[in-house]
Order: structure tokens, then C-alpha cells, then sequence
């Protein structure tokens, strides 16, 4: 039922006459193979007393636990044995009306593969200190990793959650110094920054964006409906219209230039939700309807265009610099020597954010013309202001001061703190990846950035002159002989047995999350938990089939979780007769 991702109860049955429905998926499956033959399972059931629950809710918990547990113990022995890993949190889900944080782990396997694997879900608490501390006993004590080999952890959540998320990162970094904190390589920069931003507009609008992105893919015939307001409103450039119409049919709202396509999208949404919403001809049914209106409402608030606009002017001065994040190892290597003149640019931004801001309000107020939003102040302020003659306050001036000026200084912080010593000195050693050593004319000095990870290598006395072998080996090569210009091509040279301090180097680096997983058929974990997630109704959702059903490629041993199951939670006196023929039927 894991494997299958059948949920155990058919429906809800608590408040159900009995003979109402038909049984729930797991009785009904026992019943099914009792009647095909089941033996053991037909003499169980027939010497129990007809009053007794033949399988009750708490063996089914019991059972459950003890197939998560086996499972994950095989992921959890490949994980000690390649020693390094890095702790990744995706975004905090709903399981059966609970929060809970999915947690994935990264690490190079036996075969030199970089891995990024799903362990489980945690429990989200509200007060961050303490999901901190459940968060380490958890990977430390319950799946019994040692966090002294963490070399890096990254956490992706949605507006909300950031600042809590980010105690949780600094909480383990005083334990454990090298377990760097980084961004993690599937979230683009721009919008992990606007996601941790702590203003409530920005919060609002990247929901709002969400639900508008979601509205239109509930079915083909809206993303229609906008593709034929589109060939419209760019009928004068046919090109533009076609880019944007191939975007509208992607997931748009994770890209690095998410808000300048919103901004060059927003007149086609407004119209298309107004014309969905005031539809004559009755296309759309009246929930549909119901939620134009409401997303047309919200996308044409004079708050959200601010904030919109605001977000893309900002954010452009990162942008260049998360997409090369994202790019190839050379592309992440340069990035980092890049990060000086970004930070540079936001502190010119900041000292003159008066100007800054006058510019980006007119550029939200002509849109907001062009759309005939009314400009005004939120409705919350506007109320507090009531009677308060001696306020002087504009349009401008708020939005400057609430808007403009916490999100520039929250970014430059953000990208300090992400962007630690550490972390760059990791990113510096990418020059051990041939290609980029090439590109740097093979004169490197990987051995000055690599020693925070000296404790980790094998044999550290000798690493200045195996760093010197493999550069003379790569500046001398045949004519026909390519750089490698990945971690991955580099870990899988037949030869890089023969360097083991740069091997160490490498499988430490890759592990980083901030590094994209090379080859996607390791990058498994966070795809299906995202299939999961996706097609399983939030009632429905139970934290331990989950794991079954995400990693149903996992070898197991059925008799060890039999023998596991007996040793926790039966009794001799609870026993069939003839144990041995019931383990190994079951």
C-alpha cells in the first residue's frame, strides 16, 4: 500500500453508519487474500474472538513505524558509510492536518554518485528553539547520523518560516562549525531572498502570485483563455507575446526573473481574471468565477503593484548572480569572486535609497494608472491615521520607509549570512575541477582554501604535492584529452584513486547543497516527494507511507521487520502456535 500509495482508509469512517461504505483499503486487502488462499491469515482471523478488532489502528501505527524505520536504516548505513553528508529541509507540508518539515540528505555513494536522498518528515514546531533542538535529536539520536560529518544544510520555506529556520541553521552551526550554511541549488536566489524578507506585504504578494500561477493551471482552457488575451495585448510584438504564453505554461513563479515577468504579465492577468469573472456567457462554473474575482482583487491593490515593483528592481542586482549559482561549476566558482561588487552595488542602492525609491514609486504608479488602480495607502494605515492632523505622511514616503528600505537592508544582511567566510572559501576550491582550472590558466591556490576541510582528508601531510601532481597533469595533457568540467566527471576519472586528498576535496564539496545534482537520476527524493505531495489529498497523507512510497526502490528485509515487530510489541502468549511458518508467510 506504501509502494502503491494506497491510503489505509478508504474514507473517512468515524462518523459513518456501519454498512454504509465498503471496509477500509487494509481490511479489505486482508479479506482479499484470505479468500485467495491465505492460509495463515484464514486461521488468525478464524480463532479470534468476533469482538476483537482483528487489526487494530495501533498494530497498524506499530507496523508502519517499523517498515519506516527499515527502510530508512538502509538509506541511513549508505550515509555513514560515505562518512560526509548535508542536511536539506524542503517546505513545511500539511500530513493529515499537521505541520511537518520534510527532511532530505545528500551524499556520495560507493559508486562515486552524488545522492540526494528523502529521510522523512519532522514535526514543525511554532517556537523555533525548540524545533531546533528536536531537529538535531532527531538526525542524531532517532536516525542515529553523526552531525560531526555534516558538512553543509540548507533549508527552503515559504514567507513565514524563514527566520525560524534560520535559528535552526545558527543553533547547529555552533555545534558543529562546518556544517556550512548554504542555499540549496533547486530554489533560485531571487526567490529564496524574497521569500525571508520579514515585511507582510511581501508576504501577501508572493502568496497572491502563487494562487494566480495555480488558478491558471487548474485546467488548459484557462491557460487558453490567458494565451488568447496575450496574442492581444503583444499583437504589435509577436515574439514577446509568444515568450511570455511559453512561460504562463511553466511553473514562471520559481525563476530567478520572476517579478520582471509578472510586472510584463500583469495587464494580460488583470484583464483575463475581469473578463473570466464577468463572463456573459456562462464558460466557467461559479467557483471559478468566485476566484477571478477574488485574485483580480488582489493583483490590482495598489500594495501589491508597489511591492511587485519594488521586489524587481531590487532583486536585479542579484539576479545575475543566483542564476550563475545555478550554473555550470565554472559559473559557481566565478560566482563567488562576483559577490563583492553585488553587495557593493546594494550598500550604493541603500545610501541613496531616496532616489532609488522615487524611481521605483513612479514606475509602480504609472503601471498602476495604466491598469486604473486608484493609488492610496493600506486601508489598515489609512484607519490608524483618522484624526491626525499633524501627519504628513504620502504615498511615497510610506511605501519608502515600510517597503524600499527593510527590503534592501534585509538582503544585503541575507546575503552576508548565506554567503559566510566559509561558504566562499568552499565555492573557492571549485578551481579543482579541471575545466575551471583551465579557464584560471592552471595557476590555482586550492591548498589555502581547502584547509578548513584538512581534518577531513586522508592524508593531509602530502596534500600540497598531490594538489601540484594533478594540476601538471591536467596543464599536460593530449591534444584529444578534454578538461572535465564537472565534480561529478572529475570523481569518476578511472585515475582519481591515485589522488585521494583531491577525491576527499571533491566528495566534500559536491555534498555542498548550494551544488546542482549533475545527473538527475540521483536527484530522485525531492521529485517524488514532490509527486507525492502533490497527488495525495492532505487527509489522506500519513507521514510513514510516505517514506514507503517515495523510496519504493529501496531494498528491504521483510523478515527483519517481522522479527523487529515481535521483539517491540508482542508477547509469547500473543504468538501463533507454529511462529515460524507465520513469519515466513507473512
Amino acid at each position: 500500500m506504501g509502494k502503491q500509495n494506497i491510503p489505509l482508509d478508504g474514507h473517512e469512517t468515524d462518523e459513518i453508519p456501519e454498512g454504509l461504505f465498503t471496509p477500509d483499503n487494509f481490511q479489505a486487502l486482508l479479506e482479499c487474500r484470505i479468500n485467495s488462499g491465505e492460509e495463515v491469515l484464514r486461521k488468525r482471523f478464524e480463532t479470534t474472538a468476533v469482538n476483537t478488532l482483528f487489526c487494530s489502528k495501533t498494530q497498524q501505527k506499530q507496523m508502519l513505524e517499523i517498515c519506516e524505520s527499515c527502510i530508512r536504516e538502509e538509506t541511513l548505513r549508505e550515509v555513514r558509510d560515505s562518512h560526509f553528508f548535508s542536511i536539506i529541509t524542503d517546505d513545511v507540508v500539511d500530513i493529515a492536518g499537521e505541520e511537518h518539515l520534510p527532511v532530505l540528505v545528500r551524499f556520495v555513494d560507493e559508486s562515486h554518485n552524488l545522492r540526494e536522498e528523502f529521510l522523512g518528515f519532522l514535526p514543525y514546531e511554532a517556537d523555533a528553539e525548540i524545533l531546533a533542538v528536536k531537529f538535531h535529536t532527531t538526525i542524531t539520536e532517532k536516525w542515529g547520523l553523526n552531525m560531526e560529518y555534516c558538512r553543509g544544510q540548507a533549508y527552503i520555506v515559504s514567507s513565514g518560516f524563514s527566520s525560524k529556520m534560520k535559528i535552526v541553521a545558527s543553533r547547529l552551526l555552533e555545534k558543529y562549525p562546518q556544517a556550512v550554511y548554504t542555499l540549496c541549488s533547486s530554489c533560485a536566489l531571487n526567490m529564496w531572498l524574497a521569500k525571508s524578507v520579514p515585511v507582510v506585504g511581501v508576504s501577501v504578494a508572493l502568496g497572491t502570485i502563487e494562487e494566480v500561477c495555480s488558478f491558471f493551471h487548474r485546467s488548459p482552457q484557462l491557460l487558453l483563455e490567458l494565451d488568447n488575451v496575450i496574442s492581444v495585448l503583444f499583437q504589435n510584438n509577436e515574439e514577446k507575446g509568444k515568450e511570455l504564453k511559453e512561460i504562463c505554461h511553466s511553473q514562471w513563479t520559481g525563476r530567478h526573473d520572476a517579478f520582471e515577468i509578472l510586472v510584463d504579465l500583469l495587464q494580460a492577468l488583470v484583464l483575463c481574471l475581469d473578463g473570466i469573472n464577468s463572463d456573459t456567457n456562462i464558460r466557467w462554473n461559479n467557483y471559478i468565477a468566485g476566484r477571478a474575482f477574488v485574485l483580480c482583487s488582489a493583483v490590482t491593490d495598489f500594495d501589491f503593484i508597489v511591492t511587485i515593483v519594488v521586489l524587481k528592481n531590487v532583486l536585479s542586482f542579484t539576479r545575475a548572480f543566483g542564476k550563475n549559482l545555478q550554473g555550470q561549476t565554472s559559473d559557481v566558482f566565478f560566482a563567488a569572486s562576483s559577490l563583492t561588487a553585488v553587495l557593493h552595488s546594494l550598500n550604493e542602492v541603500m545610501e541613496n535609497i531616496e532616489v532609488y525609491h522615487e524611481f521605483w514609486f513612479e514606475e509602480a504608479t504609472n503601471l498602476a494608472t495604466k491598469l486604473d488602480i486608484q493609488m492610496k495607502l493600506p486601508g489598515k494605515f489609512r484607519r490608524a491615521q483618522q484624526g491626525n492632523l499633524e501627519s504628513q505622511l504620502t504615498s511615497e514616503s510610506y511605501y519608502k520607509e515600510t517597503l524600499s528600505v527593510p527590503t534592501v537592508e534585509h538582503i544585503i544582511q541575507e546575503l552576508k549570512d548565506i554567503f559566510s567566510e566559509q561558504h566562499l572559501k568552499a565555492l573557492k576550491c571549485l578551481s579543482l575541477v579541471p575545466s575551471v582550472m583551465g579557464q584560471l590558466k592552471f595557476n590555482t591556490s586550492e591548498e589555502h582554501h581547502a584547509d578548513m576541510y584538512r581534518s577531513d582528508l586522508p592524508n593531509p601531510d602530502t596534500l600540497s604535492a598531490e594538489l601540484h601532481c594533478w594540476r601538471i597533469k591536467w596543464k599536460h595533457r593530449g591534444k584529444d584529452i578534454e578538461l572535465p568540467s564537472t565534480i561529478y566527471e572529475a570523481l569518476h576519472l578511472p585515475d582519481i584513486k591515485f589522488f585521494p586528498n583531491v577525491y576527499a576535496l571533491l566528495k566534500v564539496l559536491c555534498i555542498l547543497p548550494v551544488m546542482k545534482v549533475e545527473n538527475e537520476r540521483y536527484e530522485n527524493g525531492r521529485k517524488r516527494l514532490k509527486a507525492y505531495l502533490r497527488n495525495t489529498l492532505t487527509d489522506q497523507r500519513s507521514s510513514n507511507l510516505a517514506l514507503l512510497n517515495i523510496n519504493f526502490d529501496i531494498k528491504h528485509d521483510l523478515d527483519l521487520m517481522v522479527d523487529t515487530y515481535i521483539k517491540l510489541y508482542t508477547t509469547k502468549s500473543e504468538l501463533p502456535t507454529d511462529n515460524s511458518e507465520t513469519i515466513e508467510n507473512t
